[in-house]
């Protein structure tokens, strides 16, 4: 067994301990959070998190909330074209479309906040994503006899515990 035998399992060692602890820093990091579960599948498939340190791991969950944010505000304008003769839920639909995108534009201006680690800044513009949501949501209580749908009413509590995994690592950050 010459020198480049033993270089190699060096090589092999080390790499595996980097794998380790990256599963362990997803791990250790999604601890800080409310949502663990979430946390964990949605860094776990992301292949860049594996070369990810914690700042890092809030960038790819903003990414998560921004692509959360786009699909319904897409999903919610495509409705508009189901509903050409009802004013009121057209209107309703339009709104809500444009507040998922305030929130992806929210989540998007909190990675600049990131880059500069200004993380009151941060914090704000993912407070402001979470917030979104509601503004639709409280579009369709001003009209009893609109139904809010349950599959846009599960898209916000999936943005709103986005949200809420990427404020529990800014906590863990700044602190």
């Amino acid at each position: 067994m010459g020198p480049s035998f033993f270089i190699f399992n060096i090589i092999i060692s080390l790499a595996l301990t980097l794998v380790n602890g990256d599963a362990g820093l997803i791990q250790k990091t999604c601890k800080t959070t409310k949502y663990y579960d979430l946390c964990v599948s949605s860094l776990k498939s992301d292949p860049t998190s594996a070369n990810s340190d914690t700042k890092g791991l809030a960038m790819i969950m903003v990414g998560v909330g921004m692509a959360n944010a786009t699909a319904t505000s897409t999903l919610l304008s495509s409705q508009l074209l189901t509903t050409k003769n009802d004013t009121i839920m057209r209107r309703v639909l339009k709104e809500c479309s444009d507040k998922y995108a305030h929130a992806g534009d929210a989540l998007q201006a909190s990675v600049q906040d990131f880059d500069s680690e200004l993380y009151d800044y941060v914090y704000m513009h993912i407070m402001a994503a979470a917030d979104y949501p509601n503004a639709c949501h409280n579009a369709f209580r001003r009209y009893p006899r609109l139904v809010y749908p349950q599959q846009i009413a599960r898209r916000e509590d999936g943005l709103k515990h986005i949200c809420d995994v990427v404020l529990g690592i800014v906590d863990h950050l700044a602190s």
